[in-house]
């Protein structure tokens, strides 16, 4: 938790926000409870929510808070803990002392919550909430504003009557927490050492006849023993084709790549996201290393390209731009390159966007709706497959933070669709890719830069190994340990 002065000047930015917008009522914020894996009492690690976190601070179960928008009063509300809940928990802080720390003087029992929102609600008060993701909290609230479940999750203007996610506190949430206090700078370069280390363990155990359930241990491991945990779900696989594949039950193999995309979270829940791909026999293929040289490339422009005044959207036209000529110099696509980028070309290759929002999500706020995280007012999203699946597209100020993932995949089920469907027929070379790619797999490289004064920076205390020589240079030194 951070010094109550930070959760207080949040708050008063949050107000002043809303007050410009002409917003009036209240708003609420709820915390998130306690979620059982099969029975109660046996329950998921908790995690707080992530906008109750950086309002309040309070990462604890069974919390809520309200901010009268108009007289700025502010009230936290929680129950404190009886004898049955001591003899298993041990003796727990007063919730006043909780709320305290918050730099909220006023607290009540959890109940008054739903009163206090009621009695507003009488009165013709507006009742602002940002969208839920868990459906107890979508319950809750919506037993509460008599709001539908789709009106719970999906934000819209509280001028035409209410009882739905507020567009207002939404974009004013979103403002705050898009640019980073140095506090949180702070927060999310621990969080990429506890990434360092962790991807640094999944290289180490990248060896030949190795489980992948074995290297996802010792990876998270790394976080448990440095941090909270894993920011995402791990994904590692010799299938990289498959964007997010989650199975770990292959073996390590010869003459095949290991994508690791994997994150952590530092005790205070600010996130890390890097991705490294490594032949699993220490050394590149000819073949391997001519694509992984093309990723390279656009993961290191895109780092040099990043700057205040830059849209994220040219950023990874820029890059799409010389993975492209990468390719045609493979021979894997030929013609112009300013047609292949005007019909998307690219996301056969490349079917997700450079990059997303990060901070105290891995994914910044993309449960409030991602055209209001990653997108500015005046741009309009693409419907093309890879740009139009780009998360982050608006013009970058210093504060922000964001991934820089370039990739190559070869998807064969992808390449038989485009190809069937006539698809940049003129500009994709298939037969080669039918014969001489559908096994291998794919590349992608990432880094988490956050957006300064003059560029940018990597995040983190130290790069993990990058260029393809880094990475075979240390393999190496790890096999000989």
């Amino acid at each position: 938790m951070f010094e109550s002065s930070v959760y207080k000047n949040r708050r008063s930015a949050l107000l002043a926000g809303m007050a410009e917008s002409g917003a009036r009522g209240l708003a609420i914020f709820l915390g998130n409870t306690e979620a059982p894996m099969n029975y109660r009492g046996n329950d998921y690690k908790f995690r707080q929510d992530s906008s109750f976190i950086y309002f309040w601070g309070i990462d604890c179960p069974g919390f809520a808070a309200i901010l009268d928008l108009e007289s700025g009063c502010e009230c936290i509300y929680a129950d404190d803990v009886d004898i049955d809940d001591i003899v298993w928990m041990g003796p727990q802080p007063s919730v006043a002392s909780r709320s305290a720390l918050a730099g909220v003087e006023k607290s009540k029992p959890f109940a008054a919550f739903a009163e206090d929102v009621k009695a507003a609600m009488a009165k013709g008060r507006a009742i602002h909430h940002l969208p839920t993701s868990r459906y107890y909290n979508n319950m809750t609230v919506a037993a509460l504003t008599g709001a539908s479940y789709e009106a719970c999750t999906r934000p819209s203007s509280m001028t035409d009557g209410g009882r739905h996610a507020s567009l207002e506190l939404v974009r004013e949430v979103v403002k705050l927490r898009l640019i980073k206090e140095q506090c949180e700078i702070e927060e999310l370069d621990k969080a990429g050492e506890i990434g360092y280390l962790m991807h640094t363990a999944a290289r180490r155990n990248c060896r030949l006849g190795v489980v992948e359930q074995e290297i996802v241990g010792a990876m998270e491991g790394v976080t448990l023993a440095h941090g909270w945990g894993v920011s995402f779900t791990t994904i590692l696989s010799q299938h990289g084709e498959t964007l997010h594949n989650h199975h770990h039950d292959g073996t390590v193999t010869d003459g095949r790549l290991l994508l690791v995309d994997a994150g952590a979270e530092s005790n205070t829940h600010y996130a890390s996201d890097y991705t490294r791909t490594y032949p699993t026999g220490g050394r590149f293929t000819p073949k391997q290393r001519e694509i992984y040289d093309i990723v390279y490339a656009g993961n290191e422009l895109a780092a040099g390209l990043a700057a205040p005044g830059m849209t994220y959207r040219d950023v990874h036209l820029a890059v799409a731009r010389v993975m492209l000529e990468g390719l045609r110099e493979a021979g894997l696509v030929r013609g112009n390159i300013d047609d292949m980028i005007a019909e998307g070309t690219l996301g056969m290759f490349m079917p997700h966007g450079l990059g997303h929002n990060m901070g105290l999500d891995v994914h910044d706020m993309e449960d409030y709706g991602e055209i209001h995280v990653g997108y500015d007012d005046d741009q309009v999203r693409s419907p093309q497959l890879g740009l139009g699946n780009l998360r982050m597209a608006r013009r970058l100020r210093p504060g922000h933070v964001v991934t820089d993932e370039p990739g190559i995949y070869f998807i064969p089920a992808l390449i038989r669709d485009w190809k069937t469907a006539g698809k940049s027929l003129e500009f994709i070379n298939y037969d080669r890719l039918e014969k001489e790619y559908s096994d291998f797999g794919g590349i992608r490289i990432e880094d988490d830069l956050l957006i300064t004064e003059n560029g940018c920076r990597r995040l983190g205390f130290r790069r993990l190994p990058a260029s393809a020589a880094e990475v075979e240079e240390a393999m190496a030194k790890d096999r000989e340990e």
